[in-house]
């Protein structure tokens, strides 16, 4: 993987855990105390997580607070934005696009993202993950978009983001129904490529990153970045996406080791 010897300087946050790897970066989110409620100090932090992964290209994995047997606590991705802030919050705000804007960010990062889900995905934590390449979940999950019973809509992503992972249907009835679902409905409908025991959940977002960084970083950058693309654009971009990697000399060391195997 593509490592420049520099690390994220972590040493101002306050909403974030970090822990960085030479191929990925493993970001939890960390304000148990609101249930992961996305501030605007989170937002800043996530910024400055997009911004060392756009130098820096590496798989991002997302998850928020496990559950703690010990104190009853349930595990917790996020709640969604924070209330309180966004009671506050007033035309100009929204217009600023605070949480579409770095969801969107997250979403254009080089390498994938991976969501690692368990408890509430509620609101803004809904569409925070589903700004992400992949999702796993366990059964405890709950997502789902309450914004209308609180007088707004998800303008975050999910009014377009929704309807392209799990179609129209679906995607009405978690938006104007405020239908919630859980980790098999997710599973069902295809939100989420795996349900895993909660013990295992991070654990499965690193061996699906393993599979990632298994694979050559530069033709993983690039098919992403395609797939992404309007369609009105290919095939003239994957023409010409191929042809940059056609040159690269990971595509003649790649096909030449799976000659050599072959052979053997």
């Amino acid at each position: 993987m593509n490592d420049a010897g520099t690390r994220l300087d972590t040493s101002g946050f306050v909403t974030l855990l970090v822990e960085e790897r030479e191929d990925r970066l493993a970001v939890r989110l960390h304000r148990p105390a609101v249930k992961n409620a996305i501030d605007q100090a989170m937002v800043d932090e996530l910024h400055a997580v997009c911004a060392h992964l756009e130098r820096t290209p590496k798989i991002l994995i997302l998850s928020g607070t496990p559950a703690n047997p010990e104190t009853g606590a349930k595990a917790v991705f996020a709640s969604g934005a924070d209330i309180a802030q966004l009671r506050e919050r007033r035309r100009a705000d929204a217009l600023a696009g605070i949480n579409s804007g770095i969801f969107d960010r997250i979403a254009k990062l080089p390498m994938p993202v991976i969501a690692a889900l368990d408890g509430f995905a509620l609101g803004g934590g809904a569409e925070l993950a589903y700004a992400a390449d992949f999702r796993i979940g366990t059964p405890a999950l709950r997502m789902g978009n309450p914004e209308t019973n609180l007088g707004i809509l998800a303008a975050a992503g999910a009014t377009w983001r929704l309807k392209e992972l799990v179609g129209e249907p679906m995607a009405k009835q978690i938006l104007l129904a405020g239908k919630v679902l859980t980790g098999e409905d997710c599973l069902t409908i295809g939100l989420i490529s795996e349900l895993v025991d909660p013990e295992t959940l991070l654990d499965a977002a690193h061996a699906l990153a393993d599979a990632i960084a298994a694979q050559d970083p530069l033709a993983v950058r690039i098919t992403k970045a395609v797939f992404h693309a309007p369609r009105e654009a290919h095939p003239v971009i994957d023409t010409l996406a191929q042809g940059m990697l056609f040159e690269s000399q990971a595509k003649f060391d790649r096909m030449q080791a799976f000659l050599d195997r072959k052979k053997k």
